[in-house]
């Protein structure tokens, strides 16, 4: 039986800026684009959450929820720094860490003698060691598999720690709501709830093969984690092979203008990440564009990366299937790494 640990950082980016600016501590804040421009914000801290504030939400609209919130640019590059610190934290601890992104990652520890082979003692340890070397608030949850883990983070967050037991898996599941599951986004829950479907626990009698007749491929992997089961292991990468950042929207974009807005903000996200790994090379540019009804599309090409290639990238593969968008991002793949784990730069979080 395995032992994951999935730890989380708290408002990442909002608690960087906290950290490092006092003044920012006691107020509703968050990280974003401006709202004159169109701008999206990329976390919230927990005073401005309290108004309704979220990650994704436009900023003009988080104004109207909260006149008097504090909105700070994103600076990567230090969001970056933090970021290497807290992993380093992770690899003491195990060489099997797989990092989602900047503030998140697995940590398998079923082999570690550490803390006598104990994952909630030795995830305690590592959310003080981060809080002890960085001055950030980390949640972690433990668990027998990747999506226990992951799910338990979330129970006492922030700055909480949740261990599901494998005896207790059972129980644990059957009450999560589907929207926590992985993989479900507004459409698939708005088609589970019309069947009915509202927890774990009600998807238990489909069989697999409803599953996939009615959801596809994913059915398969529904049938499983709708049980707590998950035998995805936690893969490392000791080469990083691409940089991006991609953001799912709130409704879905209709207006090409507006696809370029955040296409441009995007790119402007993943130059300003660049300048931490300046002995990269730039192989290729790619887009990705996931549209209303799931079917995904990417475009990749060997330019240099400039917002205007991002664009004419857009361009050229929305054009060819011009439907509503619910998600886009942006990335570069590099021709040579010797940064671990290959993860994507997060503009959510």
């Amino acid at each position: 039986m395995r032992k994951i640990i999935h730890v989380d950082m708290d408002a990442f980016f909002a608690a960087v800026e906290m950290r490092d600016n006092p003044h920012l501590r006691n107020v509703p804040m968050a990280v974003g684009g401006a709202s004159d421009k169109r701008g999206v914000l990329s976390t919230s801290n927990y005073e401005a959450r309290k108004y309704g504030v979220k990650s994704a939400m436009a900023t003009a609209h988080a104004m109207k929820l909260c006149p008097q919130l504090v909105l700070v640019r994103p600076n990567f590059k230090k969001y970056s720094e933090a970021s290497e610190k807290i992993f380093e934290i992770f690899h003491e601890y195990s060489d099997l860490v797989e990092g989602l992104s900047l503030d998140e990652a697995f940590i398998d520890v079923t082999d570690s003698k550490l803390l006598n082979g104990s994952a909630t003692l030795i995830a305690r340890e590592i959310r003080q060691q981060i809080f002890d070397r960085t001055g950030l608030t980390a949640s972690a949850g433990i668990g027998p598999n990747k999506l226990i883990a992951k799910l338990a983070s979330d129970i006492n967050k922030p700055n909480g720690i949740f261990t599901v037991a494998p005896h207790q898996v059972e129980f644990f599941i059957a009450q999560m709501p589907i929207e926590r599951i992985w993989g479900v986004g507004k459409v698939t829950a708005k088609r589970m709830h019309e069947l009915g479907i509202k927890t774990c626990l009600d998807m238990q009698p489909y069989t697999r093969l409803d599953l996939i007749h009615l959801f596809g491929k994913f059915g398969e992997m529904l049938f499983d984690f709708c049980r707590g089961q998950d035998e995805r292991e936690v893969e490392t990468e000791y080469e990083r092979k691409s940089l991006g950042t991609e953001e799912t929207f709130g409704q879905d974009l209709s207006s090409f203008e507006e696809m370029k807005q955040h296409v441009a903000r995007m790119f402007q996200e993943v130059k300003e990440a660049l300048e931490g790994y300046q002995d990269k090379t730039v192989k290729n540019l790619h887009i990705k564009i996931k549209y209303f009804d799931f079917k995904q599309t990417t475009i990749e090409r060997q330019l240099p990366m400039t917002e205007e290639n991002c664009l004419l990238l857009l361009e050229e593969r929305w054009c060819q299937d011009p439907r509503p968008v619910r998600l886009l991002g942006v990335g570069v793949k590099f021709t040579d790494s010797k940064v671990p784990n290959d993860f994507q730069l997060p503009l959510l979080t």
